[in-house]
């Protein structure tokens, strides 16, 4: 009677509380990864569009100085 192989594995309730408290985490952590990601990506187009803008009133000013020079000279 003492044969570990004639008894049969069940599953008991503090196991099953771990097993779900377990998949529950791991979806939780996959939600928040998948979370990280679409704010990285938000933030790299945002800071694309902050270039752009900031060498756009570079090229705004740059005009303006050329334009100035152009009326000044002869």
């Amino acid at each position: 009677m003492s044969d570990p192989a004639m008894y049969e594995r069940f599953d008991c309730a503090p196991g099953l509380k771990l097993q779900a408290h377990e998949r529950l985490t791991a979806i939780q952590q996959e939600n928040l990864a998948k979370r990280m990601d679409r704010l990285e990506e938000m933030m790299e187009r945002m800071e694309r569009r902050l270039w752009l803008t900031v060498y756009g009133v570079v090229a705004v000013i740059l005009a303006q100085a050329v334009q100035s020079v152009l009326a000044v000279t002869p």
